[in-house]
């Protein structure tokens, strides 16, 4: 059985973040994801979806950190439901992505490309370099050669 989201979207207000009693940080966002299609007298529609984030540990801190509203964002984990009562006793219901990766993604504007540009650092790719894990990301050079190749891409990470 598969329980997995991924979303990319923008961020729609600072990263909240909490530090529980027993050391856990915990950091909650909006993120705001559009679907564009043309309706029935041919005009273009856009349909905005708000996604409840949750970020935990290590993650909420780098979060509270690197995040802020507006950003572009890549973000995967699952679907999660659950249930509280508030403080006049009614029973809430609440649907969240409990993310275990993200990554903050950057308009390429100088290249003149629509495409994304993952904000993480960039280093020299070489030829025993491991696949990629989210652990340890490698990422590609931004030099003319690597450049191209990647833009001919159409994925945004």
């Amino acid at each position: 059985m598969v329980n997995k989201v991924t979303l990319i979207g923008n961020l729609g207000r600072d990263p909240e973040v909490r530090r529980l009693e027993n050391g856990a940080v915990v950091a909650k966002f909006p993120v705001a994801t559009n679907e564009s299609y043309k309706d029935k007298s041919g005009e273009w529609q856009t349909v905005t979806e708000w996604h409840d984030v949750v970020v935990w540990r290590q993650l909420a801190e780098r979060a509270e950190r690197d995040l802020a509203k507006g950003k572009l964002v890549y973000v995967e984990g699952k679907l999660t439901h659950r249930k509280y009562t508030d403080k006049d006793n009614i029973d809430r219901y609440v649907t969240e992505i409990v993310a275990n990766t993200f990554r903050l993604l950057e308009r390429r504007e100088s290249s003149g490309n629509s495409g994304y540009a993952s904000s993480m650092p960039t280093q020299e790719p070489t030829t025993t370099q491991q696949t990629a894990t989210t652990s340890n990301p490698v990422t590609t050079s931004t030099t003319e050669n690597t450049v191209a190749s990647a833009e001919d891409d159409d994925l945004p990470f």
